[in-house]
Formats: C-alpha cells, sequence, structure tokens
C-alpha cells in the first residue's frame, strides 16, 4: 500500500478552481467586475509563470469570505460546485483513482487553492485527505486570514512532512500527480512522479528526468505507468 497523491487544479479537474471562483464571485455581482476580475487573472498568470507572491494573494482572495455570512457563502459555493466544477469532473481522472484505490494506495489531494473552495470539489472524488491552504475562522467567521502556511511549492512539502508525522504513512513508494512547475518541489520528493497535462516548465523537465507524462483530458485513462515501477 502506498500514498498516492494528487494535485487538483488542471490535474483532477479541467481548468483552476481558485481562478474559477473569483470569476463566479464576480459574475454574481459579488465582488466589483471592474477590481477584482483584473487582478484574478493578473494573479492567475503569476500563478503560471511562477512568480505569484502567494502572501499577496490570499490576502485577495479570501478577503470575500470575510464579507459575509458563512451560511451565504455555502449557499454560493454549492452553486459554485453544481454550474462550474461538475462541468470540468475528468472521467479519467475518476478512472485512475479507482485504479489507486484498487491498489489499496492511501489517497490524498494536496492543493494551493483554499479548502472552503477545494473540500466539496475533493469529496466529489470520494478522496479523504486533503491537504490545503485553510482559511482562518473565529468566532464563526472567516476573517480573511490563514491558519499554518499557504500550501504552495515547498509549502507543500512542509504541510506534508506534518501530516506524516501524525499518520502511519511514508513517502516509500509514494506517487505524486501534477500539471504544474510550481509542484517540483513535492515531485521530486516521490518515488513516482507523473507529469498530468503538464505546463511548458513541468514537461521540459519531466523529459529531462524521465518522468512519465500522461493527459487526463480524453476518455481514455492512462495506467500504464501503475504497472512500470
Amino acid at each position: 500500500m502506498s500514498l498516492a497523491i494528487f494535485d487538483l487544479d488542471n490535474t483532477l479537474i479541467a481548468d483552476d478552481s481558485d481562478y474559477l471562483w473569483g470569476q463566479f464571485l464576480v459574475d454574481q455581482g459579488i465582488v466589483d467586475k471592474t477590481l477584482y476580475e483584473s487582478a484574478n487573472a493578473k494573479f492567475y498568470e503569476e500563478y503560471k509563470h511562477g512568480s505569484l507572491d502567494i502572501v499577496e494573494f490570499l490576502r485577495f482572495s479570501l478577503h470575500p469570505l470575510s464579507q459575509h455570512e458563512p451560511e451565504q457563502l455555502y449557499r454560493w459555493r454549492e452553486q459554485f460546485i453544481l454550474d462550474i466544477i461538475t462541468p470540468i469532473l475528468l472521467k479519467p481522472a475518476q478512472q485512475l483513482i479507482a485504479k489507486h484505490r484498487e491498489r489499496g494506495d492511501t489517497l490524498m489531494v494536496i492543493t494551493a487553492t483554499n479548502r472552503f473552495v477545494t473540500a466539496p470539489i475533493v469529496a466529489l472524488y470520494g478522496i479523504e485527505h486533503l491537504l490545503a491552504t485553510t482559511p482562518e475562522m473565529i468566532e464563526g467567521r472567516y476573517t480573511g486570514q490563514y491558519t499554518d502556511i499557504p500550501c504552495f511549492q515547498a509549502g507543500k512539502v512542509e504541510l506534508l512532512e506534518a501530516w506524516l508525522e501524525t499518520s502511519s504513512e511514508t513517502l516509500e513508494d509514494s506517487w505524486f500527480y501534477s500539471d504544474s512547475h510550481n509542484d517540483l518541489p513535492l515531485l521530486t520528493r516521490v518515488d513516482h512522479p507523473v507529469a498530468v497535462d503538464p505546463d511548458e516548465k513541468l514537461a521540459a523537465y519531466a523529459k529531462e528526468a524521465n518522468w512519465p507524462v500522461i493527459s487526463l483530458r480524453s476518455e481514455h485513462c492512462p495506467t500504464a505507468h501503475l504497472t512500470q515501477e
């Protein structure tokens, strides 16, 4: 039994849930379109280029949570999941997860996108363990801040190591699936790194390192790499 870890955005789903949540807030008139839409796009481009200031981004992305009652936020989130996320779930991703489950592997998602957005998405895939940036809540209200450290780049490794200290799991024979060069700190720590529909930087690194490169954007589920250990 191994630990099988998955990134979420552009890996298990066919877009970025953090960016899409921001656009949903704009489209619903919950945030100011002129200011929020351009900032959301700017941060997303910085993420893709590897230059994102994660603290600055979290101040921006978590602020709307502090402006509304949780019950209203949960209603919006339910609509967001139904209208925006459900159509971009990937059947091959479900098949790949099922294959790891059949092998007896422990399943986990590690994502930089905050837990408010990602927890219900991960639940749709039936994955029990989630490590994500955690929004702070005090006295029943979100504060717009986050707890612990951002689950981003090397922060993913740090949070995973802390989780491993409290569990019986190890990184021996572990897997990590990701699309992004931002995840290289964790990809280089596992025994079986797999690039999934990778960005340009990750694709080049994976080719040089002779890592498996797969796609989850077609009806075919590529699992041949699971037998090449």
